[in-house]
């Protein structure tokens, strides 16, 4: 599957699939915590509830929370630093997540191996009891648009040996003057790009 992704900040993006042309038009979009999906053949935007945030997203291995709430990992837990180990001559971090009592998220703990340039290389996500359910691993560190980035990752539930989901970074390109009403649900459903 082929998709463009618009960005701006964390708090806004939009996805539209490209290929193959059964999925094509298909899109996602993220205002805030908010989330929409269309699909042409029905013609429809559909509100994403939050009941239905687990559940995987376009059916992939990821989630609709997976996508929406990239950075709730920094607000809604308490972080330790438990190792550092040198991988690729960077420093990579290993830092223990714990959610608060009160935050709405699923998981027990997140395990992120970080790199001194930002670059997560491994994501566990542990539920309740302790246990592994999924990993996000990065597989390839590469340039793209002038800047370091995880260009392919792969997300794998545990329960699931040989199966994935992986998503390559093609081509990026930053800094781009963007229509105000890029991020719209008017724009989702009928694009202007």
């Amino acid at each position: 599957m082929s998709m463009r992704i618009w960005t701006e900040g964390q708090k806004r993006s939009l996805v539209r699939v490209a290929a193959p042309r059964k999925d094509a038009g298909n899109g996602t979009l993220l205002i805030d915590n908010s989330m929409w999906s269309y699909s042409p053949k029905v013609n429809r935007i559909i509100k994403i509830p939050s009941s239905m945030m687990n559940q995987n997203w376009m059916g992939s291995d990821f989630t609709n929370n997976d996508i929406s709430k990239s950075d709730s990992i920094l607000d809604q837990y308490d972080h330790s630093l438990i190792e550092q180990y040198e991988s690729d001559g960077k420093t990579v971090y290993v830092i223990e997540s714990i959610p608060h009592d009160d935050a709405s998220v699923v998981w027990g703990k997140e395990m992120v191996h970080i790199r001194e340039d930002h670059i997560i290389i491994r994501h566990e996500f542990i539920d309740q009891d302790g246990e592994l359910v999924k990993t996000l691993s990065t597989l390839e560190v590469a340039d793209r648009g002038g800047r370091t980035v995880a260009a392919r990752q792969r997300m794998q539930k545990s329960d699931a040996e040989g199966e994935w989901t992986e998503v390559s970074v093609m081509k990026a390109e930053y800094d781009v003057d963007m229509d105000p009403n890029l991020f719209t649900r008017a724009n989702l459903r009928n694009p202007r790009e």
